[in-house]
């Protein structure tokens, strides 16, 4: 059985336009709206945990690779999606999570990381090893180094491979994923003015070194298992700032393509793109459009408009309070927000709250937050929205409910916040 992301580089080599959103989350409300518009659409959809939210010693998430693994099998049964639909990839796999150690170290939890997203049965790898760790020299990462260390996960994550046949032997074999130019995961760390475009010249350099790379490393039979190559076409997103894409600019590096028909490229950090530009962007051959920020973003936004109609409608001493609560657990935990928000104190609360960079998904599924959800969406069944305040604050969801498209139940409009945003993507690659 062919890989579903080798079938659609197939199509595209016989010159269909086609493409395949990457839905990078492990927040169960929008995994559950992806699993249930993939049944909808009866179309293959791709999950991804990245190396931070899931890893061998549990990421922010608390999960092992195994447990996403399980945890999205149990959702995908509970709304009777078939496994054949899903694809389970790992994001950013390699040093990124082990920056402040030396090589040596970073590299042998990358290779346990690898292998344990393998062995568990993710079929997209991301192997990146674009990150500096402790002991490299001052200055870029040559492309030679970024290559010997992908090499060194590839035959890890064909351990994790080999091994799980074993246990299942239809097992399907994996994908992979390089790059030597890979934007920070999360979007940008500070306000830019403006983004180079990879150059032909350093895409072609990534592929020529990793082939060769390859062969020296006694894998070169691998290659045929790579299926894209992550490149900076010029997309990006900061606090309230977003790049987007321009054909013009990313021109020679998208026909620079023409000369390797077995890759496409994968676009990072493509959130809050216009479906226009999100359409450009897999016609020029960036086929893999990862989303992540922007899917939590539009559930806390969703969640937001919920909680400004509860203090319209539920007696003070009921409500639930839900952006007071994450509030108050973002202060009380600053770690996953302080460093990559400025200013003083107005503007980091403003951030904390509507920043594009979504530092609120890191605490949206703790247990004080998921309570105040759950006591929100009881509230607005108990004291149901009126259709002209649902106008005012969810005027979009508002037409769906009208037209007898989506009910009036406030968890519904809380997840038609992320389909918001995965509709463009699905515009974007529908042919």
């Amino acid at each position: 059985m062919k890989h579903p992301i080798q079938e659609m580089m197939e199509q595209r080599r016989l010159g269909k336009k086609c493409g395949i959103p990457s839905y990078c989350t492990a927040n169960t409300l929008v995994l559950e709206i992806i699993l249930r518009r993939a049944k909808l659409l009866n179309t293959p959809v791709l999950i991804e945990a990245t190396a931070n939210q899931v890893n061998q010693y549990g990421g922010y998430t608390g999960m092992v690779p195994r447990d996403f693994y399980e945890m999205i099998e149990k959702m995908a049964k509970e709304f009777d999606v078939p496994e054949n639909l899903i694809i389970l990839g790992g994001d950013h796999l390699g040093p990124l999570t082990w920056q402040n150690l030396p090589e040596k170290e970073a590299m042998e939890k990358s290779v346990e990381l690898v292998y344990q997203y393998a062995r568990a049965g993710f079929t997209k790898i991301h192997l990146d090893t674009s990150m500096k760790v402790a002991d490299d020299p001052e200055g870029l990462l040559s492309t030679e180094t970024i290559a010997r260390r992908g090499a060194e996960l590839y035959k890890a994550s064909m351990k994790g491979y080999e091994d799980l046949k074993f246990e299942k032997p239809d097992a399907l074999r994996p994908v992979f994923i390089i790059g030597s130019e890979v934007p920070i995961p999360g979007g940008a760390q500070e306000a830019e003015d403006s983004l180079a475009v990879t150059s032909p010249a350093a895409f072609q350099d990534t592929v020529a070194t990793y082939k060769r790379i390859f062969e020296e490393a006694g894998v070169g039979d691998g290659w045929k298992d790579v299926v894209a190559v992550v490149v900076q076409p010029g997309v990006e997103f900061g606090d309230d700032q977003v790049f987007l894409y321009d054909h013009d600019a990313a021109v020679n590096l998208c026909a620079s393509l023409k000369e390797y028909p077995e890759v496409c490229f994968e676009g990072h950090s493509t959130d809050y793109q216009s479906p226009e530009c999100l359409k450009n962007m897999v016609e020029d051959g960036i086929a893999i459009l990862k989303v992540g920020p922007a899917l939590t973003y539009g559930l806390r936004e969703a969640l937001f408009a919920l909680s400004f109609m509860e203090k319209e409608l539920v007696p003070e001493e009921k409500r639930a309070g839900f952006i007071e609560t994450l509030e108050q657990v973002m202060l009380a935990q600053p770690g996953n927000w302080q460093k990559h928000y400025h200013g003083d104190d107005q503007q980091l609360a403003l951030a904390r709250k509507y920043s594009f960079s979504d530092r609120a998904r890191y605490y949206i599924g703790q247990p004080e937050v998921t309570a105040a959800i759950d006591k929100l969406f009881a509230n607005l069944k108990e004291y149901p929205i009126p259709m002209n305040m649902l106008h005012q604050y969810m005027p979009v969801t508002y037409a769906k409910v009208r037209d007898g498209v989506l009910p009036l139940d406030p968890k519904e409009l809380a997840l038609d916040g992320v389909t918001f945003f995965m509709l463009d993507y699905e515009y974007a690659v529908a042919q």
